[in-house]
């Protein structure tokens, strides 16, 4: 078949091929009907991540190569950053962006063992899992209804002279109280991580200034895992505007590595055999001189590659989420008197990742959803709900050692109990937020 072709003509009729094949197989719409599966998330796609995923295999290059520095260049510019690391999801993210903060390159400023970080209990455990394998000490902290993010008046509460850094996600899309947040840290000198997970392309207004959560504080972080906003398969990415801890966070996602060349090429510097580090020999290969105790965290050029198809996507997604969102709520007043539907934060556009409902003192959770569940419409919990009182917690909440909490936890403990989500993801049509609305309002014994 290539025999008389160049290698752009043979690449350019298979990626004419991929098109033709997605679009015949993967790219087919089936009318809606009632009863049919509802995914909490699922992903959005055409024929352009197929194409581009093809391509780059065809390079077979593999590690981060052109569709990497695409990406990170375009979602910097999305975000208006400075600095983008891709990774391999977004765990990886906030552990990068955790382990930043230890680095001896911050000198007083670094989060030492010991040293305290501000959280919530309330979410995904893989915001605090680094604090506690690092050896901080995270500082828990409750949350509110209808926001479901960090309760801001307990912030001087669970300070203290140990107190480094204020590490929370932006829960299901809503942006915490970021101009609390912000102003605390400031006049505390702490570091802000945001956890931007599960809220890319919500929006925060900051003294006058609309802005893109992640972009508020010292770091942010994404996911790209499928059910997120945008998707690679697995991916995530750490955004920063401060060019220092850009060089860190390269660094522990680079093996640990003084180096800054990109993969495959040498003496990016230029002066790779001239210079003494630590107690090395001087003129020792830079490329094999470590700074910290880092990992192998860096994502592929394919999953760069449909990332970059997704992001030329991501504003349309924002918008259908929106949407989404605002129809499930309006659909969902009938059955207000059951259920506490969530609410924005003040200043905030949340670009939603999901509909979070807290069942009332006469409605049971677990009632509510496995109704909705044999109906076809798919739930989660809030995450860990109270991730204190996990197994992984055992060893530490049975010797009192390891973290604390700031006050009680008497909201994050109610939404463990009688709270769940639904999904709202832009592959949704209007018919299938309507049927989950119908779904609930029969669960809670109400009239559509």
């Amino acid at each position: 078949m290539f025999q008389n072709m160049t290698e752009s003509q043979a690449r350019e009729a298979i990626l004419k091929s991929v098109k033709e094949y997605c679009e015949t197989f993967h790219n087919q719409k089936e009318e809606f009907k009632e009863g049919q599966r509802i995914p909490y998330a699922s992903r959005v796609y055409d024929s352009a991540e197929m194409m581009n995923l093809v391509d780059s295999a065809l390079e077979f290059w593999l590690t981060g190569g052109r569709y990497t520095e695409q990406f990170e260049r375009e979602f910097a510019a999305y975000l208006n950053v400075r600095y983008c690391s891709l990774v391999n999801s977004g765990s990886s993210a906030n552990l990068l962006a955790f382990m930043a903060l230890t680095s001896p390159l911050l000198g007083e400023r670094r989060v030492q063992r010991g040293d305290e970080v501000i959280t919530v209990a309330a979410g995904f455990p893989t915001t605090v899992t680094p604090m506690i394998q690092y050896g901080a000490v995270p500082v828990f902290v409750d949350i509110t209804i209808p926001e479901y993010n960090i309760d801001v008046s307990m912030l001087e509460e669970a300070y203290s002279d140990k107190t480094k850094a204020v590490m929370i996600a932006h829960t299901l899309g809503n942006p915490f109280d970021l101009a609390a947040v912000k102003a605390f840290c400031d006049r505390h000198q702490l570091w802000l991580i945001e956890d931007n997970c599960d809220a890319l392309g919500s929006v925060y207004e900051l003294n006058g200034e609309k802005k893109l959560t992640g972009t508020i504080g010292d770091i942010g972080t994404s996911s790209f895992y499928p059910p997120h906003h945008m998707t690679m398969g697995e991916g995530g990415a750490v955004y920063t505007d401060n060019p220092l801890l850009h060089k860190i966070i390269r660094s522990f996602r680079d093996w640990g590595r003084d180096c800054c060349c990109p993969p495959g090429r040498d003496n990016f510097c230029g002066h790779r055999f001239d210079r003494q580090y630590g107690e090395l020999p001087l003129g020792y290969d830079h490329k094999y001189v470590y700074s910290h105790f880092g990992y192998n965290l860096k994502a592929t050029d394919m999953q760069a590659a449909v990332g970059c198809a997704q992001l030329a996507k991501f504003p349309s997604f924002v918008e259908r989420r929106i949407h989404n969102f605002n129809r499930l709520y309006e659909a969902l007043q009938p059955a207000a008197d059951r259920l506490i539907l969530p609410r924005a934060t003040e200043h905030a556009t949340p670009s939603w990742f999901g509909f979070l409902i807290t069942c009332k003192e006469n409605t049971d959770r677990n009632q509510v959803v496995s109704h909705i569940e044999k109906k076809g419409v798919q739930t989660r919990m809030l995450f860990a709900g109270n991730l204190t009182k996990h197994p992984c917690f055992d060893e530490m909440r049975a010797a009192g050692v390891g973290y604390r909490v700031a006050g009680e936890l008497a909201v994050t403990d109610r939404v463990m109990s009688d709270s769940f989500w639904i999904g709202v993801y832009p592959g949704m049509t209007d018919e299938m937020i309507d049927y989950m609305a119908k779904a609930i309002i029969e669960a809670v014994g109400g009239k559509s």
